[in-house]
């Protein structure tokens, strides 16, 4: 498996560094495009971000990662879609796995490496293409995905697109976990808020059993809250955040996405909030997925709006 050699992101000459108003960001389009940093006033509101050399190595996620072909688990080692069966080989080295032996959040970061196509003051554009064989022993969809990395003075916009440049269709479940943190307050004073939607019924292996239930929607201090739930969403434009010490991190869902996952784990300096396309274990069940059509794409929005209160 490829390693980041470089414990810190600004010291591989890979990295791309953007700056608008009070916010920075490096992307490492070389190591999936990985959102290394994101700093608003000098300050780090990444979380999960000690360590990127070691993340690398175990495939761990980080900073903001891009998650494909799946975000978060499926219920085993197969599936079938879009006309075909594909049996995954859980000794291969691109494949990563949750406590339970599941296949989780598709191919590990460090394995994709992006192609920059365009890079600017605070615009950085990349480009993949899943053409590979052993990225097709993974997912045997030839598809191209184009990544821009917009920053102005107070927000980070990620735009993905997914074309179909090959001759089926393709299956879109990726998604995105931005491990957000307010710096100086412990977690426990951080207030979440999300929006009224439908939480996903999970089993024990946080796997959706089909089934939907109310959900009223967040105004709270995390205190001792231990979160990782799944949601259908209302509306596709959603807002997201966690507050404290004066600042305010929101995640604003704009296109594209119509699910989304809190992990809030209660003992981590951290909350994932996490746009998704598609619902957890959608390549096996079929629930929520979308298609693209060749020569067709799609597009999702969102972007992470920092200020203070």
């Amino acid at each position: 498996m490829a390693t980041l050699s470089l414990r810190s992101p600004l010291q591989d000459p890979a990295a791309v560094t953007l700056a608008a108003g009070d916010l920075e960001a490096i992307f490492l389009p070389s190591y999936g495009m990985l959102g290394a940093s994101l700093r608003h006033k000098g300050e780090e509101i990444l979380g999960r971000l000690e360590d990127l050399s070691n993340a690398a190595q175990n495939g761990s996620a980080a900073g903001i990662p891009l998650l494909h072909p799946w975000a978060n688990r499926l219920a085993g080692y197969s599936y079938r879609v879009a006309g075909r069966n594909v049996t995954l080989d859980p000794s291969s080295p691109l494949l990563h796995f949750d406590q339970n032996r599941l296949p989780i959040h598709g191919v590990p970061w460090p394995l994709l490496s992006w192609e920059v196509i365009e890079a600017k003051e605070d615009r950085v554009n990349g480009q993949l293409e899943w053409s590979r064989q052993e990225l097709l022993a993974v997912f045997p969809f030839r598809h191209q995905l184009e990544l821009t990395a917009s920053l102005a003075a107070d927000a980070l916009t990620l735009e993905t697109t997914l074309a179909a440049n090959g001759d089926d269709p393709i299956p879109v479940s990726f998604g995105f976990h931005p491990y957000l943190a307010i710096p100086g307050l412990s977690r426990a004073n951080w207030r979440l808020e999300a929006p009224p939607m439908r939480r996903l019924v999970l089993d024990a292996k946080g796997i959706p059993v089909g089934a939907e239930e109310p959900f009223g929607g967040l105004d709270t201090n995390l205190g001792e809250l231990d979160l990782d739930d799944g949601f259908a969403l209302l509306h596709e434009r959603a807002t997201f955040s966690i507050a404290g010490a004066g600042r305010r991190i929101a995640v604003e869902l704009l296109e594209g996405y119509r699910y989304a996952q809190i992990y809030a784990p209660k003992h981590k300096e951290y909350v994932a909030l996490e746009p998704m396309t598609a619902p957890t274990n959608a390549l096996a069940s079929g629930q929520g997925l979308r298609l693209v059509e060749p020569p067709g794409a799609f597009r999702a929005v969102f972007r992470i709006r920092i200020g203070f209160l």
